[in-house]
């Protein structure tokens, strides 16, 4: 019989009562690597740094974090623990809306005219005036356009030349229509006027969409929605610094 002796501490504040010691024989476990702390990467809407922040503000060291901003790119970068190779970034941004990069406004999209067509008719809900999206479709899948052509050439015997050319275009089509929809990912639906440019190259015709207003609020709402976010980062973080890249 083998004996064995075991050592148990017994608490200051022991009351007497029964300590029971569960003995197991065998090999134990193979303890786990340990595993190197993972990088927290985030990306969301433009008020994700803030919502991480009024969660976690107390947890970290502000003095040694950072936010970058890129209006251009309309991006809000936080950066947690900048020297750590463990750092953490959490990044939100303005995302244009889908609807906006579906009907290609303002892009370098150019739709066929039956094409055009056929995507206003099935998106008819982002019009407010029903009868305009049927007028809009009906013409646009009957497109005519009378195209005038004017070439001047000439060349002189002592040299001078003389090369003009020059296209008028007459369409049908309506110089603008009004859509109702979102210019950011998430936000509500605005009106704004959208004008359609042909490019006609012989029977090759390509259509675009403009929208001057569009981009103008854009750009407004772009810098109004960053400056609130800033604002509200720096009252709950003010010792973290904000940079303009």
């Amino acid at each position: 019989m083998t004996e064995s002796k075991l050592n148990v501490v017994v608490p200051k504040d022991y009351n007497g009562t029964p300590i029971e010691v569960v003995l197991r024989e065998g090999n134990a476990p193979k303890a786990l690597d340990p595993k190197a702390p993972e990088k927290v990467s985030i990306s969301g809407t433009v008020e994700t740094p803030f919502r991480w922040l009024e969660k976690r503000v107390e947890l970290i060291n502000q003095k040694a974090s950072n936010i970058l901003v890129s209006r251009d790119n309309m991006r809000i970068r936080l950066t947690i623990e900048e020297t750590s190779f463990y750092q953490a970034s959490i990044v939100g941004e303005l995302e244009v809306s889908k609807e906006m990069r579906e009907f290609g406004i303002n892009t370098d999209k150019k739709w066929d005219p039956i094409k055009l067509s056929q995507f206003i008719k099935m998106h008819r809900a982002f019009f407010a005036d029903k009868s305009q999206n049927m007028v809009l479709v009906s013409t646009l899948k009957n497109f005519k356009a009378k195209v005038n052509q004017d070439i001047e050439r000439s060349k002189e015997e002592n040299g001078s030349k003389t090369d003009n050319y020059s296209q008028v275009v007459d369409s049908n089509l309506p110089k603008s229509f009004k859509l109702h929809i979102p210019l950011f990912k998430g936000f509500a639906c605005e009106e704004i006027e959208v004008e359609i440019y042909a490019d006609v190259d012989g029977r090759d015709v390509s259509l675009s969409l403009v929208s001057a207003g569009a981009n103008e609020a854009i750009e407004e709402y772009k810098n109004k929605v960053i400056d609130e976010q800033l604002d509200a980062i720096k009252g709950i973080a003010p010792d973290i610094v904000i940079i303009e890249v």
